[in-house]
């Protein structure tokens, strides 16, 4: 059974930092895509970021870059999310997804098959 749980969530102040870990077990984790996701009250899950299998490619939403990163390792079965100059819209719930998908790179919520339950991020301005 694929489990992904997220952790770092807080608050934190406008212009501040803050680094989101997500752990998988269950799975071979060198063979998923992995991917970040938010969803802020009222509106739909979107895209944060995706990292391939390897960690070779990955993909930021076009308004998050220069802001967020993408990481994962391996050995750990672990992924990460590097969050700097932190605004108060980026205040969601923060999910992580995983897809098997040896190669290639995915980026739509539809395209993932296993969730996270979700950790609250809130920026205060």
């Amino acid at each position: 059974q694929v489990t992904l749980v997220e952790s770092g969530g807080g608050l934190a102040q406008a212009g501040g930092s803050l680094r989101l870990s997500c752990g998988a077990s269950g799975v071979i984790f060198s063979d998923y895509v992995m991917g970040w996701f938010r969803q802020a009250p009222g509106k739909e899950r979107e895209s944060v970021a995706a990292i391939s299998a390897t960690g070779g490619r990955t993909s930021i939403t076009d308004s998050l870059k220069g802001r967020f990163t993408i990481s994962r390792v391996n050995a750990k079965n672990t992924m990460y999310l590097e969050m700097n100059s932190l605004k108060p819209e980026d205040t969601a719930v923060y999910y992580c997804a995983a897809v098997f998908a040896p190669y290639g790179l995915y980026t739509a919520v539809n395209e993932y098959d296993y969730w996270g339950q979700g950790t609250q991020v809130t920026v205060s301005s």
